[in-house]
């Protein structure tokens, strides 16, 4: 069976590309012919894109501002963000709304939740941006925050590894990957998936989390089939 409703969270990094920082127009490209494949499988999407290939709240470059000044700076880089991916899918026949938890009426719909799940119901990609425009949470509790209030089945997280691991795979060649995961053994052994805020909100609301390589062409459509692909955080 596929899901029904999905929320894909993609980190900003994921549309630098290759790059350190900024927006790679070909791979915001090739993300959005992926996430066209999923939207033509009748699946409803709902994407929530962060922003640290541009500005990050708590990067180093904030560590003179104001707390809440730096993370309203990296919500407005989520909204440039969504708007390029928006872009790339449109150009692609993908009809997609761009939703903002802060108003901006000239280039972004409010965000309204019943607003928002009548765009899924009727084909629409529903892009959501600026977090939850309150300093201090994370793009993943923006992302279970909205997959809980449109009633998605599962959120799926793109990272840069096939799944959820038992230390940085990157740096440790030995380490151990879950197939499957409680929430409170992430909670606990601290693996740093997800902010325990938006792990929290997923353990006590039921809500999985699929951690998957989004650097692999097809997962995304893969999730969408319930293939085994990743971690499942449950």
């Amino acid at each position: 069976m596929a899901y029904h409703r999905i929320l894909l969270k993609l980190s900003g990094e994921a549309l630098a590309g290759g790059n350190s920082f900024g927006i790679d127009a070909e791979r915001v490209r090739q993300l959005s012919c992926e996430i066209s494949e999923v939207a033509a499988s009748g699946v409803e999407l709902g994407i929530v894109v962060g922003g640290g290939n541009i500005f990050r709240g708590l990067s180093a470059a904030a560590r003179t501002m104001d707390r809440v000044t730096a993370d309203h700076m990296g919500m407005l880089a989520t909204v440039i963000n969504s708007l390029a991916l928006s872009d790339a899918l449109e150009q692609i026949g993908i009809p997609t709304r761009v939703m903002s938890a802060i108003e901006m009426h000239q280039v972004a719909e409010p965000y309204i939740r019943r607003r928002a799940i009548r765009h899924l119901e009727k084909g629409r990609i529903v892009i959501f941006a600026a977090g939850t425009s309150n300093p201090y949470f994370s793009t993943d509790t923006a992302a279970t925050l909205r997959a809980l209030e449109i009633k998605a089945e599962v959120i799926a997280k793109g990272t840069r590894v096939d799944g959820v691991y038992d230390k940085d795979p990157l740096q440790f060649p030995d380490a151990k990957r879950y197939d499957q995961i409680t929430y409170l053994d992430v909670l606990s052994q601290a693996l740093g998936v997800m902010d325990a805020t938006s792990i929290a909100m997923c353990r006590d609301n039921r809500l999985p989390i699929l951690v998957f390589n989004l650097n692999t062409r097809g997962n995304i459509l893969r999730i969408s089939k319930q293939e085994r692909v990743g971690t499942l955080i449950h």
